[in-house]
């Protein structure tokens, strides 16, 4: 097992090493197929067999690799990661963010919690099972994935609408950004499970005017009234709503320190969670960001047309009144086009719930184990259209004044060598025993 732990942390190191930058263009997008063929040839030299599976776009691969288990009549459990990562930008780091360092008790690097951390304690998994005979009570489907980062296009999205047969029996999955720790009152620890995450709609808003000189008077300027569309957008508050994941995490919360999140004014008491407010603030409301501007060629020219491109992301349930909402926002005369993945959300119960809080209390004893929903989104989105129950379990016992959610996308993106070494005996726990 110590073979295992000590591994993962250099297929992490390594991994971060691989570049797979994914700017959301595909002309621009690097490393994928490198880290995919990387990955593949680890497995292989295990002893499994691999299917590496390149989508409708060159060079962005994807790697499944299925472990047989000892009762083929259960349903089989998928564990996914995807191998992208977001841009990051060398002069605002420590250290430079593809050296994989591992230095001051942590491996640095973008993706190091997302989601290379998960994807190295997997893969370290994987070849120690094979390694030492272990079968599992169930089939296991390992899955490395392409394009999360730009909603799976051509990772897991494809792949659930062409290759549905690489996840034939698979009726539960876990992947990233749940079961990580949070310190609560006299340092009981709660590790988050990520039962729910909000729906995404990368909205285009496009307005039409009339084109013209800029020294004139104008009525109809396009750039206007996109401009003044965006602020109503922007300042528009959603309802509160509080969904079941969020209200028992907050029960929970409330069990283990005392503290009140009252019904009448339970958005001023999530400023109790201190950083995870951020996080768990969002699950309460549907937000429509504005993020980019697109107008105009000349400064003496007013343009016949404007767009804007907004980040939604929507509450289970509330897809319909969200669209509704948004066209009485909006009015007629502002264009609508999205590309959209849907909410994902399960309830906290089950063996396989019962499976994750027996292998964190194993390692943790007196820890609790807490639902959340995730203000973002995951592969999960994907893979819920063949049926499967998706959760965020990715174990990692966390330094109580690190502020874990900050890293995700951020600078100095890090994850804690320890964590990483944690995270993979509760992982080796749980897949014995699921």
């Amino acid at each position: 097992m110590v073979l295992a732990e000590d591994e993962a942390v250099t297929l992490v190191s390594e991994l971060i090493r691989i570049d797979t930058t994914n700017t959301g263009d595909p002309a621009t997008v690097v490393g994928e197929r490198k880290a995919a063929e990387w990955v593949a040839e680890k497995l292989s030299e295990v002893g499994y067999e691999t299917t590496y599976v390149e989508s409708g776009a060159k060079g962005r691969g994807n790697v499944i690799a299925r472990l047989a288990g000892s009762d083929p009549s259960r349903g089989a459990l998928l564990v996914h990661g995807h191998l992208d990562v977001v841009p990051a930008d060398a002069s605002e780091w420590s250290v430079h963010p593809f050296s994989g360092a591992v230095q001051d008790g942590y491996v640095w690097g973008r993706g190091a919690v997302d989601m290379k951390d998960m994807v190295g304690m997997t893969l370290a998994l994987a070849r120690h099972f094979k390694r030492e005979g272990v079968v599992p009570p169930r089939d296991i489907v390992f899955a490395f994935l392409a394009d999360e980062e730009a909603g799976g296009l051509f990772g897991a999205k494809w792949l659930v609408e062409n290759r549905p047969e690489l996840f034939e029996g698979v009726t539960e999955a876990i992947s990233e950004v749940g079961g990580f720790s949070i310190t609560l009152k006299d340092d009981v620890r709660a590790y988050l499970v990520e039962t729910a995450e909000k729906g995404i709609r990368w909205l285009k808003l496009r307005v039409k005017g009339t084109a013209g000189h800029g020294s004139m008077i104008h009525r109809d300027n396009a750039v206007a009234k996109l401009a003044a569309a965006v602020t109503k957008l922007d300042q528009h508050k959603w309802p509160l709503i509080v969904r079941p994941s969020v209200r028992e995490f907050l029960d929970g919360v409330s069990e283990i320190t005392g503290l009140d999140f009252p019904e009448d004014d339970i958005e001023g008491s999530i400023g109790k969670l201190g950083a995870l407010s951020r996080m768990i603030g969002a699950t309460l409301r549907d937000t429509a960001n504005p993020t980019m501007l697109s107008a105009g060629y000349k400064a003496n020219v007013i343009p016949s047309t404007a767009e804007a491109t907004v980040d939604c992301r929507i509450l289970p349930g509330r897809e319909e009144a969200f669209d509704r909402e948004l066209a009485e926002l909006l009015g007629p005369d502002v264009e609508r086009e999205w590309i959209g993945l849907p909410p994902v959300e399960t309830t906290f119960d089950g063996a396989l719930v019962d499976a994750m809080t027996a292998s964190i209390i194993a390692e943790d004893p007196g820890a609790r184990v807490l639902p959340y929903m995730l203000s973002g989104g995951t592969d999960a989105k994907s893979f819920q259209k063949l049926g499967i129950r998706n959760f965020g379990f990715a174990p990692l016992k966390l330094p109580a004044d690190l502020d874990f959610s900050g890293l995700f996308h951020g600078v100095d993106e890090r994850v804690p060598v320890d964590a990483l070494k944690f995270g993979v005996r509760v992982l080796d726990r749980f897949l014995r025993n699921s």
